[in-house]
């Protein structure tokens, strides 16, 4: 049986908007509203979702940003919720989890060399004391994320995106985590770039044996490295199923949508594209969510039942699961 690195159980994150000159009263938004899963040992999990999804505040709440509302944590099998720990008691588990940001260019101090930035985290998770031993260490992270040594001395307003991200990257691997938080790593980069990026993260997590949460708006990026994909909306998991099933058998409308959304260059591609689902709207306000499944009002498959009762995340196959009234008897 795979080792679990991560769970999440029942997460919630609620944030609070207090009555003013354009709110009448207060009003409460449900960023993250009940959502579980699990992620083994040197496993890329994918978790993909639309501006608004809350698959970032999901990020957040594991490495400790936000304070989850309720639910709970578990990394290595120890709990690390805040809810459970003080603060100095997690920082001895969240050591190994680190995240890397979706913007490098504000993530980085632009005030410091890239030798600076890698100079902090290896002197203080590794313990590294001494300019031989911290040259060589930075020497050496340089070249795992495939920079030129030439950049070491360079400040990050000299380097292009896909070489902040670098930076970015191995300014985390100096802190020698076993879990990363990668929040849109990619999304700020060129193609060309972003497929240099996920090539050296893919090697790195095979050699280092690392395992991810890769947060992305974009599902046909984890078809070809994410073991598992969750697909979520309005802060609920939609759909959570492994790679080959989500992709060859999307069964939430949602998920059918995004993926007959994406461009393909062959018929081959063009045939395999869901063709049976359409989306109508914009996404809703997450301060005013439809009662009811919160997709019915955009779904062309919504029935009486989908606006009034929300449906139950629910087994349609093994270890693919679906929050949908369509499977409601098939997961009895």
């Amino acid at each position: 049986m795979a080792e679990k690195i991560l769970e999440v159980e029942n997460l919630k994150k609620h944030f609070v908007l207090e009555k003013g000159v354009f709110i009448k009263k207060n009003k409460i938004i449900k960023a993250v509203n009940d959502v579980s899963f699990s992620i083994n040992k040197g496993e890329i999990f994918g978790l993909v979702g639309e501006s608004g999804s809350g698959k970032s505040t999901v990020g957040n709440c594991i490495v400790g940003l936000y304070k989850p509302t309720s639910g709970k944590i578990y990394y290595k099998s120890e709990r690390i919720d805040q809810i459970a720990l003080q603060e100095k008691e997690t920082k001895k588990y969240r050591d190994g989890i680190q995240m890397v940001f979706q913007d490098p260019t504000s993530s980085l101090n632009p005030r410091r060399t890239v030798r600076q930035i890698l100079e902090v985290p290896l002197k203080k998770y590794r313990k590294i004391k001494g300019r031989k031993n911290l040259d060589r260490e930075i020497k050496k992270l340089i070249k795992m994320v495939e920079l030129s040594p030439g950049n070491i001395n360079k400040f990050p307003r000299s380097l292009s995106g896909g070489q902040k991200q670098r930076v970015s990257i191995a300014r985390v691997l100096a802190c020698d985590p076993e879990f990363i938080v990668l929040d849109e790593p990619t999304s700020a980069l060129d193609v060309s770039v972003q497929a240099k990026v996920i090539k050296i993260l893919n090697e790195l997590r095979k050699n280092m044996e690392l395992s991810y949460l890769f947060i992305t708006h974009d599902l046909s990026l984890m078809r070809n490295i994410a073991d598992q994909v969750m697909v979520m909306y309005l802060g609920q998991a939609c759909e959570l199923a492994d790679n080959e099933s989500l992709y060859n058998n999307p069964s939430h409308p949602y998920t059918r949508t995004l993926l007959s959304a994406i461009p393909v260059v062959s018929e081959a591609e063009e045939k395999l594209k869901p063709k049976d689902t359409e989306v109508e709207g914009e996404i809703p306000n997450p301060s005013n969510i439809p009662d009811g499944c919160s997709f019915h009002n955009r779904c062309d498959k919504a029935f009486a039942k989908c606006s009034q009762l929300e449906p139950e995340f629910i087994e349609i196959a093994p270890g693919h699961f679906v929050r949908c009234h369509l499977y409601a008897k098939r997961g009895e």
